[in-house]
């Protein structure tokens, strides 16, 4: 399998769900204003979204869209616990919160990134993303994952999402939930290695 991401994108999440496999892969470092890969061919023929990430699979079939990528993943070593198994009521769980991180919280960052946005359209984001990390801050809990005891696919999606939070200015220190989160899961070994391997820590 090879990974085709930039750094510290949304692609992070599933560069730290194949590392915690122990599944073998390539990674490839993408352009994404360009369209190019770091071997120079065109981004747009691998996958038309042009979006990072893409997986492309030993038989040379491309899977996008982070939360079906994680979970792809997670399926190929089931006993890595990654995923409950499939059919089981904690795994629709999985989908559930993959689901609101995707379409709540990832999207909610959207408007930060984007230099046409107005100061009024950030603040209103922000203010919105708050309201997310207040139920965030709730479903966890006490718990140390979001599933519970296990680390799933999804605290790496939260993970990745939540680290963009000082690039946009959005100071996560008023939920110290979350803040816990990120600690507990930054320290794990292999999102250490991924973090690594992205050149987002030294």
């Amino acid at each position: 399998m090879k990974l085709y991401y930039s750094p510290g994108a949304c692609s992070l999440s599933p560069h730290i769900v194949l590392l915690e496999s122990g599944l073998p892969f390539a990674v490839e470092r993408v352009d994404t204003r360009a369209k190019k890969t770091a071997a120079g061919a065109d981004y747009l023929a691998i996958n038309s979204k042009g979006a990072v990430p893409a997986l492309e699979l030993d038989n040379g079939q491309v899977l996008t869209e982070g939360a079906a990528i994680v979970q792809y993943i997670a399926d190929r070593k089931p006993d890595s616990g990654l995923a409950p198994a499939a059919g089981t009521l904690e795994r629709y769980r999985l989908i559930e919160i993959l689901n609101y991180i995707a379409s709540e919280v990832h999207k909610g960052f959207s408007p930060l990134f984007n230099p046409k946005a107005s100061s009024d359209w950030k603040a209103s984001a922000t203010a919105a993303l708050g309201t997310k990390f207040d139920w965030l801050s709730g479903f966890i809990g006490t718990k140390p994952y979001l599933l519970g005891e296990t680390f799933t696919v999804a605290d790496a999606y939260l993970f990745t999402v939540l680290s963009w939070g000082p690039k946009v200015g959005v100071d996560l220190s008023h939920w110290p939930v979350l803040v816990a989160f990120q600690a507990r899961v930054g320290h794990r070994p292999q999102v250490q290695a991924a973090l690594k391997a992205e050149g987002l820590v030294h």
